[in-house]
């Protein structure tokens, strides 16, 4: 849309012939702009400023100085200040070595750098400084992403990774280098020019010098086309991802999703278990597979994930438990209530309506109430012995559950597994005289 529209503010006059964005959707909301001091953060923030008063918006700005770049980075520090007091616009500077940072971390420079921007972002948004924070990235430079992680190998959540999220909104995102370069010349502008982004020698300024201009030269249109693909891929994952929500079911010894789920499903469904876990980025595409390959086993066979956590198959089900430390607790068996672990243990002479029957008489003075351990035995009501291990197993009791069930126990010898069995040696018969219970549940 062209037109003519001189105005003056702050002592600042411009003339603008174009509109560079719609203002429209960001009508009475306080917006940070995320300023470098280059050509597409300074023409969003003269959009902002030039016309955002129309719509009440409330303009401020942000900067995040890398440490990276030496000189020039407090170059373009000053060159920021400068615009935005000239500008009468808030300025928030944020500072960090992201160098050093990088060598604590392990990561490249780029993605530290990236973290640290975002972390500035919401420390903004947090602070309630901003409704929110406004980054210049454009359809050249969504594009650019597509291609990058379609070249490096991406999912069809990470082709859209650009797009806004959490607070973070990105006006220019169907706006084209070209369209900027010609806003930033009718109204003026000036601005700093980062010295590396002409060095072909980053994969980045390659696909930005090399790359794009020949596809586009081969395939016109084909940039438009790459960020259609990937709002179109992420319009579609949006929508798995809600399949995968309804598909998660939490209960209270951890979290379960159907085998029999179709992969793009269950695949979305197992990030969201793993981010339940805490694992929210140190999953990677083989932890996906290594889950998936369960489907496929029988009951019991485990994948380890990052972070100590496992999934199971167990059933007709992928379990990912919540993760609790191997219990060392030994206390003294005794006829009452007691409290143990996860469970609460009611044990008495007489009848109940519930729970495993015993004679009292038959069971040795010294026991102990704890949870299973390597090399314990069980002789199973009717006779016979077994590792318990196996007697677990063989009652298609998952290995996870058998590890903290509450045993009553002297030395190997487990003469109560509670709520399942008691031993042959503790059976109640005709010459029993004290009868006895055990009832195991669940604490509140």
């Amino acid at each position: 849309m062209f037109f003519s529209d001189c105005q003056s503010r702050a002592n600042v006059v411009y003339c603008s012939y174009m509109n560079l964005c719609d203002l429209q959707p960001y009508t009475g909301k306080r917006v940070c702009v995320a300023l470098s001091g280059g050509r597409d953060s300074v023409a969003l923030l003269h959009e902002f400023f030039s016309r955002g008063k129309q719509y009440g918006i409330v303009l401020s700005a942000l900067t995040c100085e890398h440490g990276i770049r030496g000189e020039q980075s407090l170059r373009d520090l000053g060159f920021v200040r400068d615009l935005c007091n000239k500008w009468d616009i808030p300025l928030r500077v944020f500072s960090a070595c992201v160098p050093e940072r990088a060598k604590k971390s392990g990561r490249g420079l780029e993605e530290e750098g990236r973290i640290f921007r975002y972390e500035c972002y919401a420390e903004v948004l947090s602070s309630g400084a901003a409704d929110l924070v406004a980054t210049a990235h454009h359809e050249d430079d969504f594009a650019e992403t597509v291609l990058f992680r379609l070249c490096r190998g991406t999912s069809l959540t990470g082709l859209a990774s650009i797009g806004e999220y959490d607070g973070i909104v990105r006006p220019l995102l169907h706006v084209t280098r070209a369209q900027i370069d010609r806003y930033a010349a009718e109204n003026g502008l000036s601005w700093v020019e980062d010295e590396s982004n002409a060095d072909t020698r980053y994969t980045r300024n390659a696909l930005r010098h090399d790359v794009i201009p020949a596809l586009e030269r081969a395939i016109p249109g084909a940039t438009a086309h790459l960020v259609a693909f990937a709002l179109s891929g992420a319009e579609d994952d949006r929508y798995l991802y809600t399949l995968a929500e309804n598909a998660v079911v939490k209960k209270e010894d951890g979290i379960r999703i159907s085998a029999s789920l179709p992969f793009p499903v269950f695949s979305r469904a197992c990030i969201l278990a793993m981010k339940e876990l805490g694992i929210v980025r140190d999953y990677t595409r083989a932890n996906v597979e290594e889950i998936s390959s369960l489907r496929a086993l029988q009951s019991g066979r485990r994948a380890s994930l990052p972070k100590g956590a496992e999934a199971v198959r167990e059933g007709d089900e992928i379990v990912f438990p919540f993760r609790r430390e191997e219990s060392t607790e030994e206390i003294p068996f005794r006829l009452g209530t007691l409290a143990f672990g996860d469970y609460l243990i009611e044990a008495g002479e007489g009848e109940s309506g519930d729970g495993l029957y015993l004679d009292l008489d038959s069971l040795p003075e010294g026991c102990q109430i704890r949870c299973r351990r390597e090399g314990d035995i069980f002789r199973p009501f009717g006779g016979g012995e077994k590792k318990l291990k196996k007697f677990l197993s063989d009652k298609k009791i998952p290995a996870r559950v058998g590890r903290s069930v509450p045993l009553v126990a002297l030395g190997k010898e487990i003469y109560v597994v509670c709520g399942t069995e008691i031993s042959d040696r503790v059976k109640v018969t005709d010459k029993t005289k004290r009868k006895g219970y055990i009832r195991l549940g669940k604490r509140r």
